[in-house]
């Protein structure tokens, strides 16, 4: 049965594009105080963040390379931009009516921060908030995710199935279909009746066929649900969401526990209930304000092969054996928008969206629930290694070993598919930066010492390897700093911020700083030493040989440190012959 417009004219469709339209459901619309995904793409669009892409783009090998440039081309993350593509067509020369958003959610930190609603240094306290307050949903009766209903035998007609919908390729060239990809799969636990929502990738293998990879070594709670459904022989109901409001779609990517509904998250995130309804053929809720919901059932009885697909780990996940569900039921707005994340090769969207969500959570745990106030930060290294692999604890100088220790061990068990390096830093160090990182392990560790390795843990994302029976370990080093150390040696930051404008004013290539861009002391730096330092810069660095030549002795080795040598009770050493200064200025002046 089909309900709402069944098919449109293009030019009709074309009308549908403006993002900031509302229609249908009006009495809905008054009752939400969050931003729906098209608010999200206007506000994107004022703060000039938005590309708006009306030229023909073919979804099945032009979109995502496209958007793919500008995390693979050299262009600076704060220059990225999220992609609305109105004029999609496809391999088969198909147009479609549906416009494809892309990089909308988490292209920048910028785009993430507006999709908040909140400064950038306020998002860890946001996303801390949302979580110890969630607020249950609003059920309602009517949604604009409900004004075209399409369902029974209608999605067998040609392009009233999963055939109608947009789904870029992600990978072309590799993946062997297109896949939904910033797609929430909602289930319900059986034993408690408590919904989950994750995002998870999934293949379109027929206009009513979707497939469903689990990621099993994040433990996600639908494969909990599947293995109970499983267990009493029946199906799991499920529902995929396309297009969500922001609060939704980030809520959908935290690891939260089993217990908690994202939804009831979701709206602690915005401050009010978000509004759901039920959907049409399954015994759940899903937000109101989606753009497109997929229903069906996830058969628990035969898994079957899926992939090639190119992966977040930076490798193509080859084929396995994974779930599938049989449609029951497409539902969308009239003017839906399907979104879709740009993942595989980091950094991505899809590494960004979960870096900071995921961020303030691990810190939260070291923290809070294991008491370690020492952790000043938690990062997730991102480029090419995809978040997981390594993790960087940044620590307060003052932190105890034993804390420093507790804190690798705590961020190694916190995740089972996390932490293969765990390395504790100082704040001096930006653990953004790898050069920084190999710097510290050089200089303030030592593999004797400070360097433990942990066995006997899972492989968890990425290509899985035979060796070792496919187990693998964790290695955690603390790079912080055990005693004091000389400054680093580059000039002090006054100077170098002088030269910095002098580049500028002749007019050179802008420059992008990179830490450490200045030099400063870690510890180990006399006032004697600043004094010299003074004297040089203001061209008196005469005064500091004639105080050295005092200090002249013969009972020590070349290269001995003076810091080393007790200099309290030994005579002076000789003094400079007279006359080696005037030939000096005599030379000069000639």
């Amino acid at each position: 049965m089909i309900m709402g417009t069944e098919r449109t004219t293009k030019a009709g469709a074309r009308r549908r594009r403006a993002i900031g339209r509302k229609r249908g459901a009006r009495g809905i619309a008054r009752r939400r105080s969050y931003p729906d995904l098209r608010d999200h793409l206007n506000a994107l669009e004022r703060a000039g963040l938005l590309v708006k892409v009306e030229r023909r783009i073919n979804k099945d090998t032009e979109m995502h390379p496209l958007v793919r440039w500008q995390f693979r081309g050299g262009i600076a993350e704060r220059d990225r931009r999220a992609f609305l593509f109105t004029n999609v067509t496809d391999s088969k020369g198909r147009d479609y009516d549906i416009p494809v958003a892309v990089g909308v959610l988490a292209a920048s930190r910028e785009i993430y921060r507006i999709g908040m609603g909140c400064a950038l240094d306020q998002i860890n306290e946001t996303w801390t908030r949302a979580i110890s307050n969630p607020i249950p949903p609003r059920v309602v009766t009517k949604a604009p995710c409900h004004e075209i209903v399409i369902q029974g035998r209608d999605l067998d007609r040609p392009g009233m199935g999963l055939d109608g919908l947009p789904v870029p390729i992600s990978t072309p060239g590799w993946d062997n279909a297109p896949y939904v990809t910033l797609s929430q799969y909602i289930s319900k636990d059986p034993d408690t009746g408590i919904q989950n929502m994750g995002i998870y990738r999934g293949q379109v293998k027929a206009p009513r066929r979707l497939g469903m990879n689990p990621s099993l070594e994040l433990r996600p709670g639908i494969y909990t649900h599947w293995e109970k459904m499983k267990s009493r022989g029946r199906k799991l109901p499920a529902a995929v969401i396309l297009g969500a409001p922001p609060c939704v779609a980030f809520t959908s990517v935290q690891k939260l526990p089993e217990m908690m509904d994202e939804l009831h998250v979701a709206g602690g995130l915005v401050g009010k209930p978000i509004n759901v309804v039920r959907a049409k053929t399954v015994d759940l809720l899903v937000p109101a304000e989606a753009e497109i919901v997929i229903e069906g059932y996830i058969d628990t009885e035969y898994l079957e092969p899926e992939g090639p697909f190119g992966e977040s780990h930076g490798h193509v996940n080859l084929q396995e054996f994974n779930a599938f569900m049989d449609v029951s039921c497409i539902t969308r707005r009239r003017d839906a928008i399907l979104t879709s994340i740009i993942s595989q090769v980091t950094p991505s969207e899809s590494s960004l969206i979960k870096r900071v969500a995921l961020e303030p959570v691990f810190l939260h745990h070291l923290r809070s629930a294991l008491g370690i106030q020492g952790v000043r930060r938690v990062s997730m290294h991102e480029p090419l290694t995809n978040l997981r692999k390594l993790i960087v604890l940044v620590m307060d100088p003052k932190t105890p070993t034993t804390e420093i220790w507790r804190a690798l061990y705590g961020a190694a068990a916190w995740n089972r598919a996390a932490g293969k390096y765990v390395l504790a830093v100082n704040e001096d160090i930006d653990p953004d930066n790898a050069d920084a990182l190999f710097w510290a392990m050089c200089y303030r560790a030592n593999p004797d010492l400070d360097l433990q390795i942990l066995r006997h843990r899972d492989q968890g994302h990425g290509p899985r390897s035979k060796r070792n029976a496919g187990r693998d370990a964790s290695v955690l080093i603390d790079a912080t700093l055990k005693e004091k150390f000389p400054p680093v040696s580059l000039p002090k930051q006054q100077y170098m911020e002088r030269a910095k404008t002098i580049w500028e004013e002749l007019g050179l290539p802008k420059l992008k700083p990179e830490s450490p861009w200045f030099g400063y002391s870690l510890g180990e730096w006399s006032e004697e030493f600043e004094r010299a330092a003074d004297l040089a810069v203001r061209g008196d660095y005469f005064e500091t040989g004639k105080l050295i030549a005092k200090r002249r002795r013969k009972d020590v080795k070349m290269n001995t440190e003076v810091r080393d040598v007790d200099e309290s009770n030994v005579e002076a050493g000789p003094k400079p012959k007279a006359g080696v200064n005037a030939k000096h200025k005599a030379g000069r002046k000639r």
